[in-house]
C-alpha cells in the first residue's frame, strides 16, 4: 500500500513514521509513506497556498491549483507502476465520522491521499472535483488535518496482512467486532490483593470464550450502547443484556 500525504507541515510527521508498528510495516515492505509539501506546487511568485475569500469574512482560504497539482503529480507517479487509481481523502469537519469501518474500507485500497487543511478552509472545487471522501475524525476543532491523517495512517497500516505481530490482535480489538474489547490481565495472577478473575487461570477455553464475550457486551453496554444497535446478536447475548438490564432497573 501507498499512503500520500498533502502538507503544509511534513516535519510533523518524522516522528510518527519512523517508529513502532508504522515504522515496522515499511521496513516489512507492506506500506510506503510519501509526505509532501504541497506549498512546492504553488505558481504563486510568493509561494502563497490561501487567500480571502470571495463575499468577504474572517480567515483564509486553500487555493485549489496547489492542491490539484500535487494530487496529479502524485497519480502520475504511481501510474507509472503498477498502482490503481487512488482515493483521495479530504480531512475537515464537515466529512464522514471515522470509524473502525471505514478504516477496513481503505485497507483494501492500494494507494490513499491523505489531504490536510489549514486555515479556515478550502476553495469549494477542491471538495466538488478531486476528492472521492471527507473525514472527519470527531466533533471537535483542530489547527489543522495533520492529526486526522495520522490517526487514518495508522488505523489503517496496522490492518495490513504482516503488520502486527499477532494477526489476532486486530481481529480483536475493540470496535472491529463492533463490540469493546474485554478486559485483560497478565502475569501476577496477584497484585495489591487485586486477583485476576479465576476464569482466565482455569484453562478452560471455552468458558474463557464465554466469559470474553460477556464482558466485551457488557463494556459495550455500560459505555456506548449505541454501539448495539448495529450488531448481530445471538440468542445467548440476548438473554445476557436482558440481565444486564433488569439488574440496571432494579438498581
Amino acid at each position: 500500500m501507498k499512503i500520500s500525504v498533502l502538507t503544509l507541515f511534513p516535519e510533523m510527521f518524522t516522528g510518527v513514521f519512523h517508529n513502532s508498528i508504522l515504522k515496522q510495516a515499511q521496513e516489512k515492505g507492506l506500506v510506503q509513506y510519501d509526505v509532501i509539501n504541497f506549498r512546492e506546487y504553488t505558481k504563486d511568485k510568493h509561494n502563497r497556498v490561501d487567500d480571502y475569500p470571495y463575499g468577504g469574512g474572517g480567515g483564509m482560504v486553500l487555493t485549489p491549483q496547489p492542491i490539484f497539482d500535487a494530487v496529479q503529480a502524485t497519480r502520475e507517479h504511481l501510474e507509472a507502476g503498477s498502482y490503481s487509481s487512488p482515493r483521495v481523502v479530504l480531512l475537515c469537519p464537515q466529512g464522514e465520522r471515522y470509524s473502525q469501518k471505514k478504516a477496513e474500507e481503505l485497507a483494501k485500497e492500494e494507494h490513499i491521499i491523505l489531504i490536510c487543511g489549514h486555515y479556515e478552509g478550502y476553495d469549494e472545487r477542491i471538495r466538488q472535483h478531486l476528492v472521492t471522501d471527507e473525514i472527519s475524525i470527531g466533533d471537535y476543532v483542530l489547527t489543522g488535518g495533520e492529526i486526522g491523517a495520522m490517526v487514518i495512517a495508522d488505523s489503517v497500516t496496522r490492518l495490513l496482512p504482516g503488520a502486527l505481530g499477532n494477526e489476532t490482535s486486530s481481529i480483536t480489538d475493540s470496535y472491529s467486532t463492533g463490540l469493546l474489547e474485554y478486559p485483560h490481565y497478565t502475569r501476577p495472577a496477584k497484585f495489591l490483593d487485586y486477583e485476576v478473575p479465576e476464569v482466565l487461570l482455569s484453562g478452560h477455553h471455552q468458558r474463557i470464550d464465554q466469559w470474553r464475550r460477556q464482558q466485551s457486551l457488557q463494556r459495550t453496554f455500560e459505555r456506548r450502547p449505541d454501539l448495539l444497535e448495529q450488531m448481530k446478536l445471538t440468542q445467548e447475548d440476548e438473554i445476557f443484556l436482558k440481565q444486564l438490564r433488569e439488574n440496571q432497573d432494579n438498581s
